[in-house]
């Protein structure tokens, strides 16, 4: 028996091959192909995949443009979102009860945090910037990268926007959020008008990223207010970070290290937190997200290490888009 983590499910699943007459996500076999409601992948594609003994998982998972990762020892498998970030529309989901979709016609600034990051103090400003624009058609949704949700909940009680906790990784695989604070703006069209950019809403951190709250919050009202949003669909299109298949292998690592840590298996975990790191060495928010789980303090030494680790590669920690943040020079701060 196998634990599958997909979609923000755990389940169970006989084996990897899956016998010939079930169903696999969903999918089930007709004559002409595999098919989910009105979608068919036709039989010559899955053929691939299809053996006398059943129909490899992973894949399956594969035709669906999903990338999974496989513990045979621990018996754990992870199968990841398909890759649909682009800016003419942000991808969907459905998350403690708020759906994007169904947020159509409100702007939507999407704040990415997380309790390990000193970004926790600003979710108060950004509940006011909240109530100061909801009435002008913005709705600010902040979405929790913890991957303890009771480690997020102290600080998004009282909250009037919507506060939402990620803690499988799922949001912020499909928006390729490397590391927090870092906001997306969707336009009400549903289509992302400023792709992953590091903004916050106070000072509290502004002597270590060099960045002005209120400068990124008057662009936040420039766009709601005046419809100018700062970027053309050229420079979204060129900014917007799409995620390799290493970073997507990366969180699926990440997630199997998450799942195996919970249930106390310390080793396996560690050993997919390195495979996690070293897929995408430069995701902050994969490898200090493990961190309160595997016993690390994120504020401590092991952090520290880390931003020591990217400064002397080059990797830029906090990455602001150029329009609001003062250009090049701001663009460049590395810690």
């Amino acid at each position: 028996m196998f634990t599958l983590l997909m979609d923000g499910r755990e389940d169970r699943v006989e084996s990897l091959t899956v016998p010939h007459g079930e169903a696999i996500f969903g999918w089930v076999r007709k004559p002409h192909g595999w098919c989910r409601d009105d979608a068919c992948i036709p039989a010559f594609r899955a053929a691939e995949v299809e053996t006398p003994e059943g129909v490899d998982l992973a894949g399956f998972a594969g035709l669906l443009g999903r990338i999974a990762v496989v513990d045979p020892v621990e018996r754990l498998i992870a199968v990841g979102e398909a890759q649909r970030l682009g800016p003419d529309e942000a991808p969907d989901f459905t998350l403690d009860g708020f759906s994007l979709r169904e947020a159509r016609g409100s702007k939507i600034a999407l704040v990415f945090w997380a309790s390990w990051c000193g970004c926790r103090y600003d979710l108060a400003a950004w509940d006011e910037l909240h109530e100061e624009l909801s009435p002008s058609g913005l709705t600010v949704v902040s979405v929790s990268l913890d991957r303890d949700p009771e480690d997020a909940r102290p600080w998004i009680e009282g909250l009037e926007h919507p506060s939402l906790i990620d803690a499988e990784g799922s949001v912020a695989e499909l928006y390729n959020v490397v590391n927090v604070p870092t906001v997306v703006w969707i336009d009400e069209e549903g289509r992302i008008a400023r792709p992953q950019d590091t903004m916050t809403a106070t000072d509290t951190f502004r002597e270590m990223n060099g960045l002005s709250s209120e400068d990124a919050k008057n662009a936040l009202r420039r766009w709601v207010l005046d419809e100018e949003s700062g970027l053309t669909p050229e420079v979204v299109r060129e900014h917007l970070r799409i995620p390799t298949e290493e970073e997507r292998r990366a969180r699926l690592h990440a997630r199997l290290a998450a799942w195996l840590f919970r249930h106390g298996r310390t080793a396996p975990a560690q050993g997919h937190a390195r495979e996690a790191a070293e897929l995408a060495p430069h995701d902050v928010a994969v490898r200090r997200s493990l961190m309160p789980l595997s016993g690390a303090d994120p504020f401590g030494d092991e952090y520290f290490r880390l931003r020591d680790e990217l400064e002397a590669r080059g990797v830029a920690i906090y990455r602001p888009l150029p329009d609001w943040s003062g250009g090049g020079a701001a663009a460049e701060v590395r810690a």
